[in-house]
């Protein structure tokens, strides 16, 4: 019997009318396993991925195989994104014992979770020197039988190693770390020691967009006055939006591309790629005012609207890379295709200016693209009404699975694009999108305690939430309060840093742990820091808390950013560059600090705000906090920054007070004033 049905996650629904006998992760399978002296299997994925797709159809949906796993294994199925933490436990024991990881994640493990054997995709039968699934299986079978000590034993000897690795690399922070500036450079000469100066992007094939590293490439150009480190990401956002991972078609990113020149992608896209990339275009477009950069951003977000935007406002995980079981096939075109959807003359245009030929550049069809195209600024913004009839078109071919889960962290990260987006851009249709989102994190994905869920889908939220979810969405909040200015924001923020550092901090040792206090206890508790595809929760603590203790001037925040930056700091030293997004942290501690508080007496604050938004795009290289004070939301600004109760609102119009590392000015009627004053 599979124990899937009943569950929510669209991965596990995808494995419930397995022949395999598949738990979800709980109890139950734990204590089956344990009465009945059987080995665990747990094989970890997500449903838009490619791989855990094939595994799937060749292995999990086989009789042969299932006939050996309902034998004589309990076999559980895990959604990484509904558990975090399971999967950065036995990704661990991947990495550590095969020196590298991926999905599907498969791992044999003893009925108390002690793992004896982990790898990735394996296919049902071996060849070209792999072992094939089956083999495995019937090998452990046979072990456990005949000698079940050996494996046990194996896996108290990793288990033991990887807290003991834990423990060293967890150690006291040392304030040699204090030697900040030699992260930031170190990591600008190791991105740049990586650097594809033809293609853009980092190393060779396969090429992840990796936004942060792009993020803080552009930031520390500013900071050091090179314009180097700016070409850098500027060249890569370009190969990138001119080529496949970009989706000319429908707009938005996939996940990742298979080959150097960013031609052909892994078709999957996931709104957290697409949330922080939008965020690298914006900050691209607010240093060089490029036109194309604000286009490719605010297509990213028409796709997110149009295809991963709930009925309330809630931003779903992504979209699947397979159509039909075919790879991409929802996106290619052949010539014959576009020209009976645009017309002779007008599908001859297209498909010459996007590379649509009859050999084609995938798999015999074509993925559209403008890669080599010289006056690709101008052709990126044209063909709207073109680019919707295809877009319409491809959508009567066939279909694209959508992940429609609503996870906390992701959505936090999409609500700090917006907020970002609306400051910059100025279109409101960004500010209510992110609000809409907040309110349904609060309404729908938040306890009676104020604490944050992890997952939410079909009206049920489950998994306390981890690090990353607190830390991602106090990011956006934080942003979406110097967006709107709604001081409640702030006080919800500190709310949530509170709860934060009750759950996960290592009071000893410095950081947040993975999973909190309110959370299942696994056989390891990580302690993450390195950012990968995803930023890590430390680093977005730190970025978080810096900010809010800006923002409020409390002292207690203060504290936990200075004691969260040294951490961070002694973690980074080895690696800087595997912890871009925590320097984007470094690099505002660095730069200049600009406090700018806003009193009004003003009840249509939209001018004031605009002004703020506006300095604060045009000066990058300052580290600016803003704050807005009208006659109706003093009070609660005074609890959330209690400083700002010094600060008298005036009789009528707007002043703006300026702080710049630590010293302060004599009040202006207009941010342009500080420009031409010497201070």
């Amino acid at each position: 019997m599979n124990h899937l049905k009943t569950e929510n996650s669209p991965y596990l629904l995808q494995h419930a009318e397995n022949p395999v006998d598949w738990y979800p992760w709980g109890k139950e399978a734990f204590q089956k396993a344990s009465e009945e002296k059987k080995p665990i299997f747990l094989s970890i994925g997500y449903s838009t991925c490619h791989w855990c797709h094939v595994m799937a159809h060749e292995s999990f949906e086989d009789e042969e195989v299932a006939a050996v796993l309902n034998r004589s294994f309990i076999s559980i199925k895990v959604d990484r994104e509904e558990r975090p933490d399971v999967d950065a436990v036995y990704m661990e024991f991947c990495q550590a014992l095969t020196g590298s990881g991926g999905w599907p994640l498969t791992v044999i493990m003893s009925p108390d979770q002690q793992p004896f054997y982990v790898d990735t995709y394996l296919p049902k039968n071996s060849h070209y020197g792999k072992m094939g699934l089956l083999a495995l299986l019937e090998a452990v079978e046979n072990r456990w039988k005949n000698d079940r000590s050996r494996l046990l034993d194996a896996g108290d000897q990793i288990t033991r190693y990887l807290k003991d690795n834990s423990e060293s690399k967890f150690g006291e922070a040392s304030p040699a770390a204090s030697h900040s500036e030699r992260l930031t450079a170190q990591a600008a000469a190791e991105l740049h020691t990586a650097y594809d100066s033809k293609w853009g992007g980092f190393g060779n094939a396969p090429k992840f967009p990796i936004p942060h590293n792009l993020l803080f490439l552009m930031r520390y150009s500013k900071r050091v006055k090179n314009d180097w480190f700016m070409e850098m990401a500027e060249n890569t956002l370009v190969k990138m939006v001119q080529g496949g991972l970009f989706d000319h078609i429908g707009g938005g990113f996939s996940r990742y591309s298979t080959d150097r020149q960013w031609l052909v992608p892994h078709f999957e896209k996931m709104l957290y790629d697409n949330a922080l990339l939008a965020l690298s275009f914006l900050e691209a477009y607010s240093i060089t005012q490029k036109t194309e950069y604000k286009t490719a951003a605010r297509r990213t977000f028409h796709y997110i609207f149009r295809e991963l935007t709930g009925s309330q406002g809630e931003f779903f995980c992504g979209q699947d890379a397979d159509s039909d079981g075919v790879e991409g096939k929802y996106y290619v075109f052949t010539p014959e295709e576009i020209k009976k959807v645009l017309g002779t003359k007008s599908g001859e245009d297209f498909c010459h200016k996007y590379h649509i030929s009859v050999s084609g550049n995938f798999e015999g069809k074509n993925i559209p693209n403008l890669t080599g195209n010289s006056n690709w600024e101008t052709q990126f913004s044209q063909d709207a009404e073109e680019k919707e009839s295809l877009y319409q078109y491809r959508r009567t071919r066939c279909r694209l699975h959508l992940d429609d889960k609503v996870l906390t962290a992701w959505n936090g990260l999409m609500i700090l694009a917006l907020a970002k987006g609306y400051s910059v851009l100025g279109d409101l249709s960004y500010l209510r999108a992110a609000i809409q989102a907040k309110n349904f994190i609060e309404d729908n994905m938040t306890s009676r305690s104020g604490g944050l869920f992890l997952s939410w889908r079909n009206g049920t939220a489950s998994v306390p939430g981890q690090l990353g979810d607190y830390a991602c969405y106090l990011c956006g909040l934080l942003s979406l309060y110097e967006a709107s200015f709604e001081a409640e924001l702030l006080l919800r923020a500190e709310e949530l840093a509170q709860i934060m550092q009750k759950l996960f901090e290592d009071t000893r040792e410095g950081g947040y742990y993975l999973y909190g206090q309110d959370s299942e206890t696994l056989i390891l508790r990580p302690k993450e820091t390195y950012d990968g595809a995803l930023p890590s929760g430390n680093s977005m603590a730190a970025i978080a808390l810096q900010k809010l203790a800006h923002l409020s001037g409390k002292e207690a925040f203060r504290a936990l950013a200075e004691k969260q930056m040294l951490f961070m700091r002694s973690r980074a030293k080895e690696r800087p560059s595997g912890h871009s997004m925590f320097l984007l942290a470094q690099l505002a501690e660095e730069a200049p600090v600009m406090d700018v508080i806003c009193v009004t007496a003003d009840t249509d604050t939209k001018q004031a705000a605009a002004e703020l938004h506006d300095y604060s795009s045009r000066h990058p290289e300052q580290s600016i906090h803003m704050l807005l004070k009208t006659p109706e939301n003093a009070a609660k600004l005074a609890e959330a920054a209690p400083f700002t109760s010094e600060y008298p609102l005036p009789p009528s119009g707007t002043l703006y007070y300026i702080c710049r590392n630590g010293a302060c000015s004599a009040p202006v009627y207009s941010l342009e004033e500080t420009e031409s004053r010497n201070y």
